[in-house]
């Protein structure tokens, strides 16, 4: 009897706590899995929260040449020919609206800003904790946060949590705008409607994929709608427990080569 195909045409894996280690870098027993996903007929996507910008140096030490959904599913992303495919933007005039309403509500916000396109900044004003090792331009003047388009705002509270400051920010704004939460200290704003999944719908039909066919691999409550959208979703050890309340399954960590484990079990049986 010949073994059964390997049961998914298409492997979309969250970036940062799911593909990446803490060191920013991908296993070699990771690395290999990927490839023998692939050889056996899946089409591997990264879904990040990060945009294009924060994501391009990653893909290029992967030698990553396919698309990649980037800016929590903003910006589709070819990754082969340095290019966007598509890119949603943040309406900046609905965006202050949602600010200023969240702000009488809850007081002054430290902010951040990922302006659209490849090359497109990272800015953060006063008060912004930016994620070591990524590359962001401070700004004194946050008004000058709203000067060209915009794919998302990063917000920081002085004193609430990440899990508070989602919880009141979406019972505040939430019919204005999306609030996720893409990592510790990462809270964002975004257009409303706008998911990991919207991105990925749009990357799996330019590669003829559909949803049925697709396992996702994520750690964060931003990766919900992609579990929502996909056959079947894979919780990291480490993920956050709103994701892992929805997820088909738990693997192991980021750290312990949870991908692999559970694509060498399908190719296994394959």
């Amino acid at each position: 009897m010949s073994p059964a195909p390997f049961p998914y045409k298409l492997v979309a894996t969250d970036l940062d706590g799911t593909l990446l280690r803490g060191d920013d870098t991908v296993s070699e027993r990771t690395r290999e899995a990927l490839v023998a996903a692939t050889a056996a007929g899946a089409a591997h996507i990264i879904v990040t929260g990060r945009a294009v910008p924060w994501t391009r140096h990653v893909l290029d030490d992967l030698g990553y040449k396919g698309i990649a959904v980037c800016g929590q599913g903003a910006q589709v992303y070819d990754a082969g020919a340095h290019r966007l495919l598509t890119s949603v933007t943040l309406d900046r005039q609905l965006a202050g609206l949602a600010l200023s309403k969240l702000e009488a509500e809850i007081g002054p916000l430290a902010l951040a800003a990922s302006r659209d396109g490849v090359d497109g900044e990272v800015l953060f004003g006063p008060g912004y904790q930016v994620q070591e090792g990524l590359p962001a331009l401070y700004l004194e003047d946050a008004k000058a946060l709203w000067a060209a388009p915009l794919n998302k705002l990063y917000i920081q509270h002085p004193e609430l949590d990440d899990d508070a400051l989602v919880k009141v920010a979406r019972e505040t704004v939430g019919s204005l705008v999306d609030i996720v939460m893409a990592g510790p200290g990462i809270v964002e704003i975004l257009p409303l409607g706008l998911t990991k999944a919207t991105g990925l719908s749009l990357a799996a039909r330019r590669l003829g994929v559909k949803a049925a066919e697709t396992i996702a691999f994520g750690d964060m409550p931003n990766d919900i709608p992609m579990f929502g959208w996909a056959a079947h979703g894979v919780a990291m050890a480490n993920a956050h427990a709103e994701l892992k309340a929805v997820a088909d399954e738990v693997t192991t960590s980021n750290e312990e080569d949870g991908i692999a484990v559970v694509l060498e079990r399908l190719l296994g049986a394959a």
